[in-house]
């Protein structure tokens, strides 16, 4: 299930899309911010701090009194939650043997809250367990700015992931109006892809600049025929006027070339790892440099609107960033 989120949504309590712990009941073991890092946790045998044993995620003190912890997270983006996942990766003895969900939506891209805010249940009291995952889908109605984490009664949470669609407003933008139409903010995800041994298709469409070579989508060396891809969904349709494709920090290792094929699907086929080979061509093949950003327009074929592309890369290596700029439309 959690595969099948990563490939269908957004993780909207990203803190590296912008979501922030902005209030915990108490994160006196470990910080709450920890619970919404991207990377997975990690278990330092021998590391302490001055509270105690470090811990990657958010931990409260054991609980001497009536109530329980909880932690106010300010989502990345306002969207529709799709799915939840509470990681307790490495919390044994202290993990929470329950949580509960709640959510609220805030006006404002400075949103905050206050007494009069009103929180409503998402998720009921659900079971815990340690060093696990907990997954749950659903498909909850309204749209949200904020959750707040309930842990009953005190302990340790790893990792927060909230899956979703972000609300872009597209019904504000102007029909001329330039947007990176792949953008994760703006609804963009990679689907599917050949191989990502080294660096995930996710990282694709970040929003910043990458950080270093782990920081892209890099495939295993190719030792046969054939060569990589992957498959991205736009935030929406649109007709693109740009291309970037970042090589940062590939060097040894970027792509010979690239080409991209694209199509405007009203339904995502079961078997569109194969179908997508016969989409039309819509940036043909283009040579690559490392460690640069590459700029494409004149270049890109007139084919219509689209709603999906494959990105192809000759034989194999890393991208770092692909940017999808263009106007929005329909097919």
């Amino acid at each position: 299930m959690i595969e099948k989120f990563k490939k269908e949504y957004i993780n909207l309590a990203s803190a590296r899309l912008g979501a922030q712990a902005v209030f915990a009941t108490d994160d006196f073991f470990a910080a709450k911010e920890r619970m919404l890092h991207d990377t997975d946790p990690v278990f330092i045998d021998d590391k302490f701090d001055d509270h105690g044993k470090w811990m990657d995620g958010w931990e409260s003190r054991r609980k001497r009194v009536a109530g329980h912890d909880y932690c106010d997270v300010r989502l990345a983006r306002s969207g529709f939650i799709h799915g939840v996942v509470v990681d307790t990766s490495h919390f044994t003895g202290n993990y929470p043997p329950q949580y509960s969900l709640e959510a609220c939506y805030v006006e404002g891209s400075n949103s905050c809250f206050d007494e009069s805010t009103i929180w409503k249940t998402v998720i009921d009291k659900t079971d815990l367990e340690g060093d696990s995952q907990k997954a749950i889908q659903i498909d909850y109605p309204e749209l949200v700015t904020h959750v707040r984490l309930h842990i009953y009664p005190d302990g340790g949470v790893a990792r927060l992931k909230i899956y979703g669609e972000p609300q872009c407003n597209w019904e504000m933008v102007a029909d001329d109006e330039i947007k990176d139409l792949a953008l994760s903010l703006n609804g963009g995800r990679a689907i599917a892809c050949s191989d990502e041994h080294f660096g995930q298709m996710s990282n694709l469409l970040l929003p910043d600049k990458g950080i270093n070579m782990g920081d892209g989508w890099e495939t295993a060396r190719r030792r046969g025929p054939g060569h990589d891809w992957v498959i991205i969904a736009l935030g929406h349709r649109g007709n693109l006027t740009k291309i970037t494709v970042d090589t940062a920090f590939f060097k040894g290792n970027y792509p010979d070339r690239c080409s991209i094929q694209a199509a405007c699907l009203s339904e995502v086929p079961d078997d569109i790892e194969s179908t997508s080979e016969n989409w039309a061509e819509l940036l043909p093949e283009q040579k690559l440099e490392m460690d640069q950003e590459h700029h494409f327009k004149e270049q890109i074929k007139s084919i219509g609107a689209i709603s999906h592309i494959r990105l192809n890369i000759f034989p194999d290596g890393g991208v770092s960033r692909l940017r999808l700029f263009g106007t929005i439309a329909t097919c």
